[in-house]
């Protein structure tokens, strides 16, 4: 006591100085670890420890327990729970600070402003977490509360550009710009949603035109397609032949009403669909198949006009394939054929056209690509092939 008395005095506080410069201050920095020391303070703490020890950080947990004390008036505890969310948000612990924020809305406090504020800050975090429709829930209930709130009014618009409603960010401008004319963000906001409408407008209705213009197309394909007696089958979706000539009409149609222009294309292969040329002719993808050596040609544009002779000619014309290695397949010596949907086989004169073949009435498109087997005449390989199968020849 007597020295604490002294120190309150000229000649104690002398003392007292003198003292201090005799004896090593205990709990002093040490010059090599200053730095984690310093860390510790809670003043100076770059960033809070994830779960707070009461043993490692007592000024942590003393300061938890005045945020977190429920004695408190709600208005003060969730003021200091906002400010706990402010911290976590500058060390951009999103997460954290949503918990801090909402723990501060549960606390109903009467003090409409503070709430608006909450809201407007959990929107924020939940922003940059890219939870915006979460973030404009949040700027709609802050705007409630305070409808000339500013960062709530900037917040909403922003979420609405994110969300690309972009009508609703013109909105939102629009009432910002009320409070505050001359706010640059809003500003800029305002022309960035009305650029990326007039934006969404012109592709929205480029796509209306293109969609029409596929629509038209495609619906002229199937009519084509149609008018030519094609028949088309998909490999899960197979005609069921009724009992006489009326009941497989109404098979046919009710397969080409439910087939669509997607199931028209050679996907695994190469993409490539019919299509029809500005003179009304079909164009089709027809896939040549050869089991002797187990090879394919693909021909991705096959006018239905074209002699199948013609395209051997050329596929087998001076220069043999690589693995003909007997070259012997050559256009004079070659059969095609193709298979109907009961496995029997058709042989066809190669001098005939694909719509002539395609015409009849036991060949069916499968899956949007005519396929054609390959073979020498009269070779071992053939014989073999043919060998217990059903042939027919196509007048």
């Amino acid at each position: 006591m007597s020295q604490a008395q002294d120190y309150d005095s000229d000649d104690g506080m002398d003392g007292f100085m003198d003292n201090f410069t005799k004896h090593k201050y205990k709990g002093a920095f040490n010059e090599s670890n200053w730095e984690e020391e310093f860390d510790k303070v809670p003043m100076f703490m770059k960033t809070a420890p994830e779960e707070i020890d009461p043993k490692k950080h007592p000024e942590l947990a003393c300061l938890q327990s005045i945020i977190h004390d429920d004695d408190r008036p709600p208005e003060e505890q969730a003021k200091a729970l906002k400010d706990e969310g402010n911290e976590y948000f500058k060390e951009k612990n999103y997460k954290k600070a949503i918990v801090s924020y909402t723990e501060g809305l549960k606390k109903k406090c009467q003090d409409s402003d503070l709430h608006a504020i909450l809201f407007t800050n959990r929107a924020a975090a939940h922003f940059h977490l890219g939870n915006m429709r979460s973030a404009l829930n949040d700027a709609l209930a802050a705007k409630k509360l305070k409808p000339d709130h500013l960062k709530a009014l900037t917040r909403g618009a922003q979420c609405c550009i994110e969300l690309c409603n972009f009508s609703e960010a013109l909105q939102w401008c629009e009432e910002g710009l009320k409070v505050q004319p001359k706010d640059q963000k809003l500003q800029e906001l305002r022309a960035a949603a009305d650029k990326f409408k007039r934006t969404a407008e012109r592709d929205a209705r480029k796509a209306k035109v293109k969609e029409k213009k596929e629509r038209v197309q495609r619906d002229s394909l199937l009519r084509a397609i149609k008018e030519r007696g094609i028949k088309l089958l998909k490999p899960d979706k197979p005609i069921r032949h009724g009992s006489d000539d009326e009941d497989e009409h109404e098979s046919m149609t009710k397969a080409m009403a439910e087939f669509e222009l997607d199931g028209l294309s050679c996907q695994e292969a190469t993409g490539f669909k019919v299509h029809l040329d500005d003179q009304g002719f079909l164009h089709w993808p027809v896939l040549f198949l050869y089991p002797e050596y187990g090879q394919t040609d693909f021909i991705s544009s096959f006018n239905e006009c074209d002699r199948f002779v013609d395209h051997l000619a050329v596929m087998f014309g001076e220069e043999l394939p690589p693995w003909d290695v007997d070259r012997k397949y050559h256009p004079q010596n070659l059969q095609l054929y193709f298979d109907d949907e009961k496995g029997e086989l058709l042989q066809f004169d190669p001098e005939m056209s694909l719509l002539k073949v395609l015409k009849n009435d036991r060949c069916f498109v499968k899956d949007g690509t005519p396929s054609f087997i390959v073979l020498v005449k009269g070779s071992a390989f053939c014989k073999m092939f043919l060998s217990g199968k059903t042939v027919h020849q196509l007048k």
